[in-house]
């Protein structure tokens, strides 16, 4: 496939997502966070495999960036899950008084 219809692909998949999680009421988009950070693992799959693919080295770099980027988008994703469930804990079972 040619680089540029991958830039296009990219453009165009970038502004549908806009798009579309611009139209998330706030209120939902917490839980909806949590529920993708499996899904977001997949993206760290496929920059494990890009990584694994690449032949020359600024490949190989583009897709090391992929593997960081992504995987900080999941420990993000369960680390702001984690204090959305500790919102709803009693302070008994938190650890308070």
């Amino acid at each position: 496939m040619e680089p540029i219809w991958l830039i296009v692909i990219f453009a165009a998949t970038a502004l549908a997502g806009y798009k579309l999680i611009r139209q998330v009421p706030s209120l939902l988009h917490t839980p909806l966070m949590s529920g993708m950070n499996a899904l977001s693992g997949v993206t760290v799959l496929g920059a494990l495999c890009a990584a694994g693919a690449a032949v020359y080295s600024g490949s190989r770099f583009c897709a090391y960036i992929a593997i960081v980027l992504a995987m900080i988008n999941v420990a993000g994703g369960f680390g702001v899950t984690a204090r959305m469930l500790n919102m709803f804990k009693s302070k008994k079972e938190a650890g308070g008084e």
